[in-house]
């Protein structure tokens, strides 16, 4: 989202983003003054871009395939912090893509509507991706029995993050991480199973 984002928001507000840094308080700045945006005009870009320039992101490198490969053993739930009017646009847009899970709306930390999922879904082997640490952190306070890893899928922006503390990985490709996600639900049916 946020190479899209950038573009837009330079066309459209004369606002420049950087990404070398992961917090939206230090990348924005009004051109014309170098100000940063008060974090209600921050809040108002990204209304503005929801759900209105969604067609302009394009897809994750290797992700559907990703996803369609994983999806073979798993039940994937698209949880995204974005107001509940966004759903049915986000749903629309990753379908363009070839991808038709389920989408769920939330806004703040991601911990209790992960539980509450893996809760709905009989508390099975569960793998939380997300970019932000703090969303990682709210899935260890609430769920702690997720696998969490992160992910920075933009490269202009992945070297400037470090990894979560409360992360359990950190991978930025998605071949790899399909390759890791599956190690896990394959770790939890080995454990599942009764010894000989």
């Amino acid at each position: 989202m946020v190479r899209h984002f950038r573009t837009w928001l330079d066309e459209a507000h004369d606002v420049h983003f950087r990404l070398d840094t992961h917090d939206f308080g230090k990348a924005l700045s009004h051109r014309a003054t170098g100000a940063s945006p008060t974090p209600e005009e921050t809040w108002g870009f990204i209304q503005g871009f929801f759900p209105e320039q969604m067609h302009r992101q394009t897809l994750v490198p290797h992700a559907a395939e990703a996803l369609a490969s994983l999806a073979e053993q798993a039940d994937i739930v698209v949880l995204t912090n974005l107001v509940d009017q966004c759903r049915g646009p986000r749903m629309e847009q990753l379908a363009a893509f070839g991808i038709e899970h389920r989408v769920e709306t939330n806004q703040g930390g991601k911990g209790r509507p992960v539980a509450r999922i893996r809760e709905e879904h009989g508390n099975p082997v569960t793998v939380f991706v997300d970019d932000l640490a703090y969303q990682h952190a709210s899935v260890a306070e609430h769920a702690p029995e997720v696998f969490r890893l992160q992910m920075i899928s933009e490269p202009e922006l992945a070297p400037h993050v470090e990894k979560s503390p409360d992360a359990h990985a950190r991978i930025d490709d998605w071949r790899e991480a399909a390759v890791w996600i599956a190690e896990r639900f394959a770790e939890g049916r080995n454990a599942a199973e009764p010894a000989a």
